[in-house]
């Protein structure tokens, strides 16, 4: 497994998850224009980050236990 990829992949969700909750502590305080579809696309590339992990989790996990 190429473990710098996964560090650059961990540290991509860490990025997108602050994103995320910065968006959403905007739309806490009122600010206008937050609905515009960002929180849609921070949670998808969120969601496709952690599948890749999980992937690359789960093949070396099979690497290792065979």
């Amino acid at each position: 497994m190429n473990h710098v990829y996964l560090k650059r992949l961990y540290a991509r969700r860490t990025e997108l998850e602050a994103k995320l909750e910065l968006h959403e502590a905007r739309y806490c305080f009122g600010e206008e224009e937050v609905d515009d579809g960002t929180d849609s696309d921070l949670r998808q590339q969120l969601s496709e980050v952690s599948e890749e992990i999980a992937a690359l989790e789960n093949r070396s996990a099979r690497a290792f236990s065979a």
